[in-house]
């Protein structure tokens, strides 16, 4: 068993998107901070409606998928397709943007809290232009189980324990994407297989945890992506008071990268035909 540790962390810087909802950013912060396949990783948690009322009202994406998992809260997905899902807590939305989309993200509630993450997963230049695509995955249709010490939801991807493999919500895919939120009591532990091969990361969002490898063990830090070296297993330790992170994975595309805030291609021009495609009405066509 190879066990990875941490090569590099991204901590989340405060900002805002959409119409002013107030978000930590890590992954995505620039060009620098990317983790290929993943171009985006958001964490939005607040109990001040005036962090999240003004939501994402419609706007355009092409060249990528979005992930978005609400902990907590509930929002409201429309689409051009006709696509409509509510968010609530616990589900998934996994959007393909493919050749392109126009959708609004908009909270239904007027208080109360409103938690959660949206992850940003790059697609190849082959499947860029593939249609567009939604789904609106209820909490009961993520696969949840015991590993060790911990209770793992499973949004994407599989994991193979004991010979005994869990499948996600969502399976399959070029980038053989892996999501899971763990959850670890006080002092619990977990081994988790992870391919080698995939690049990956780890993010400590509630309490306090460490990374177990060869060496010893490394802290944690809240709301940052710890970039993980090649391996096959992660060790992981919750403190006194338990812990709550996301495992993300994904097999790199190795392409070069090109975004203009919601198009991400592969060129410069192809970035110039989204947008005239935008300009044109044609980004949906």
């Amino acid at each position: 068993m190879s066990l990875r540790s941490v090569t590099r962390r991204i901590a989340a810087m405060e900002t805002s998107d959409g119409a002013g909802v107030r978000i930590k950013r890590s992954l995505g912060q620039n060009p620098h901070t990317r983790l290929d396949p993943y171009l985006m990783l958001d964490e939005f948690g607040s109990d001040r409606p005036q962090d999240y009322i003004a939501g994402f009202p419609a706007h355009p994406h092409r060249g990528f998928e979005t992930v978005t998992y609400m902990i907590e809260g509930h929002m409201l997905h429309e689409d051009h397709l006709g696509n409509r899902g509510d968010l609530k807590n616990g589900g998934v939305q996994w959007m393909t943007a493919g050749r392109g989309i126009v959708h609004s993200e908009m909270p239904q509630q007027e208080s109360g809290r409103m938690r959660g993450f949206q992850l940003w997963l790059n697609l190849p230049a082959a499947e860029k232009m593939k249609p567009a695509g939604y789904r609106d995955i209820q909490p009961e249709g993520i696969p949840e189980f015991r590993l060790g010490d911990a209770r793992v939801k499973l949004v994407a991807g599989s994991l193979t324990v004991d010979r005994q493999t869990h499948e996600g919500a969502v399976s399959g895919g070029s980038t053989q994407p892996l999501y899971a939120d763990i959850h670890l009591p006080a002092s619990g532990t977990v081994s988790i297989p992870v391919a080698p091969g995939l690049s990956g990361l780890v993010y400590l969002y509630e309490g306090s945890a460490g990374l177990k490898t060869e060496s010893g063990m490394e802290d944690l830090m809240r709301s940052c992506a710890h970039i993980l070296s090649d391996g096959d297993h992660i060790g992981l330790q919750a403190g006194q008071d338990g812990a709550r992170l996301l495992l993300i994975a994904g097999r790199p595309i190795g392409e070069p990268v090109v975004q203009y805030g919601p198009f991400v291609m592969n060129s410069r021009e192809e970035i110039e035909q989204a947008l005239q495609d935008f300009r044109e009405g044609r980004l949906t066509a």
